[in-house]
């Protein structure tokens, strides 16, 4: 069987999130044709979405702009699985504590954009992720911080905070998961019994 995987490819790592997805899928025993997505048109054929990092306010207004922003919400409205990270997460969420980013508001929490500090302040941490036997080597750069969540579950913390979590078919995580060579979060977000 074949998955159709849209990357949102408006910013961040698209070709290491394409890579991810794909040995996901080879782990299940599937093949995952991944459509990278810069307009619209795209969204409704995917089976899956992931929405990387980059700039938060630079990703919602491209969103906007070239009409993929109103098709991510139907996605979700299907229950079709997605994926945000990082700049990702704070564009999906209810509230990005920033008038300058537009939140598709798919995710029931609170975000606020590099907590964790500046490019200079990244680090790496192994974390406890609900669904995962092993802990998940995680990096964060210029990661959020997830100050709050509503209906949303909790699936890893640092330090006491929520760094992942689960709303309906949408995870989101605070950190970068395609910078290792581990597909586990994506295993998890896409093809994981929920």
């Amino acid at each position: 069987m074949t998955v159709t995987a849209g990357v949102v490819a408006v910013q961040g790592d698209v070709s290491e999130h394409a890579g991810a997805i794909e040995r996901a899928a080879a782990a299940h025993g599937e093949d995952a044709e991944v459509r990278e997505i810069r307009e619209s048109g795209i969204v409704p054929e995917c089976d899956l979405l992931l929405l990387p990092g980059g700039e938060s306010t630079t990703i919602s207004r491209l969103l906007h702009s070239e009409g993929i922003a109103p098709e991510i919400v139907d996605h979700v409205a299907a229950d079709k699985p997605v994926l945000a990270t990082c700049a990702g997460l704070i564009v999906l969420s209810t509230d990005a504590n920033d008038d300058r980013v537009e939140t598709l508001d798919l995710v029931d929490a609170t975000v606020e954009r590099n907590a964790f500090g500046r490019q200079k302040d990244s680090f790496e941490a192994p974390l406890d992720v609900v669904g995962l036997d092993d802990p998940f080597h995680a990096v964060f750069i210029r990661a959020p911080l997830i100050e709050s969540v509503g209906e949303a579950e909790v699936l890893a913390e640092w330090d006491g905070r929520p760094v992942a979590i689960r709303d309906g078919p949408v995870v989101g995580t605070s950190f970068h998961p395609e910078l290792t060579d581990d597909a586990r979060i994506h295993d998890l977000a896409f093809f994981a019994e929920n």
